[in-house]
């Protein structure tokens, strides 16, 4: 704080610290960067030290000093999905921007929804060359095995976008899935009418955030919309053909559609399927993510709303949660809340 008008007292430096715990500099960073060889005596002193001074550690000059780059990895589905093209786009993105904070950001594409490359791709990871990973994959038990095997290792993990159940990750950056489901079957029976049938569309039984929206969906209309009847598709598999070619059988079983709830990633078959042979009269559709073909669909009336989630955010935030978790720096929790973001026809932002 400032005095009388004076220059601010000056930040506790680490030599600061060891004067008052009445160590060595070398024993100072021993006990900073949690290496082994001190005593417990020492260690308690110098965090004493570090409580009275107000010592806050700059972890970027930190890193900087060790003259090493933080090494972070992102796994992500190798697909055409527009939602995961956007995520690899901001990874690409931020990893430009972070170069000069001596963070390196790389991605390693596996197919969708395989366990086995997920646990591969884990388990290939070394302690010391990945600093951090972040995984966008099926909730199964084998992934969840290779995360704890990861963690052991020494390497946080952070669950991107869809969670992994039992708490494997350290962290989960992503919407909450079920209160997106909630929000789309809201939104759904103010469009309907609150009457009539409507299809929800999944991706996999093995994603755990389309099973959340899912279950979110059809726990709002039981509770709140009774005369509302959910039916539920086969498992689209993000493949916008598969999709295409299942909504005739579809909408031949169940002509009378009133809306339709994309919870996954398949709307490039929607829109297709939509554009060429739209039912009268046309159903009311809430699908996930802002795109540029979700987008198009919106502009030009094929989609009716879109629960959307911010792909920089997203990767934003677990880029700080693995920097801090590396750096043993406090973790805003506030910050790395995403947002759940609905867009109509007339708020969507502009390009």
């Amino acid at each position: 704080m400032y005095r009388h008008g004076l220059t601010p007292d000056p930040k506790p430096t680490v030599n600061d610290i060891a004067r008052v715990a009445g160590v060595s500099l070398a024993t100072v960073d021993r006990v900073l960067n949690a290496r082994p060889g001190v005593r417990s005596v020492t260690i308690e002193r110098v965090n004493k030290a570090v409580a009275e001074l107000g010592f806050v550690r700059d972890a970027a000059a930190a890193s900087l000093a060790r003259r090493r780059f933080l090494n972070l990895l992102f796994i992500l589905p190798k697909t055409s999905n527009e939602f995961v093209k956007a995520l690899e786009h901001q990874v690409a993105e931020q990893g430009i921007k972070l170069l000069h904070d001596r963070v390196t950001l790389d991605q390693h594409l596996v197919p969708p929804f395989d366990p086995a490359a997920i646990v591969k791709a884990l388990d290939d990871l070394q302690a010391g060359l990945v600093d951090g990973v972040a995984v966008f994959g099926p909730d199964t038990d084998a992934v969840k095995e290779a995360v704890h095997r990861t963690r052991a290792r020494g390497i946080p993990v952070v669950a991107l976008v869809a969670d992994l159940s039992d708490s494997a990750c350290d962290f989960f950056v992503g919407i909450n899935n079920v209160t997106a489901g909630r929000t789309a079957a809201e939104l759904m029976a103010g469009f309907i009418g609150r009457r009539g049938r409507v299809l929800v569309i999944t991706g996999s039984r093995l994603a755990r955030d389309h099973l959340e929206r899912r279950k979110g969906f059809e726990a709002l209309m039981t509770e709140c919309h009774p005369d509302i009847q959910v039916v539920a598709s086969p498992e689209g598999r993000d493949d916008p053909d598969l999709i295409c070619k299942m909504l005739p059988e579809l909408f031949e079983q169940y002509p009378d559609i009133r809306g339709i709830y994309s919870s996954a990633a398949g709307n490039l078959g929607l829109i297709e399927h939509l554009s060429t042979s739209t039912p009268c009269p046309k159903p009311i559709v809430i699908a996930h993510e802002l795109t540029p073909s979700s987008r198009e669909a919106l502009t030009s009336g094929i989609f009716d709303a879109i629960i959307s989630q911010d792909a920089g955010h997203l990767v934003r935030s677990a880029v700080r949660l693995l920097k801090a978790t590396s750096d043993q720096s406090p973790i805003d929790q506030t910050q790395e809340q995403i947002r759940i973001d609905i867009y109509l026809k007339e708020n969507m932002p502009s390009l």
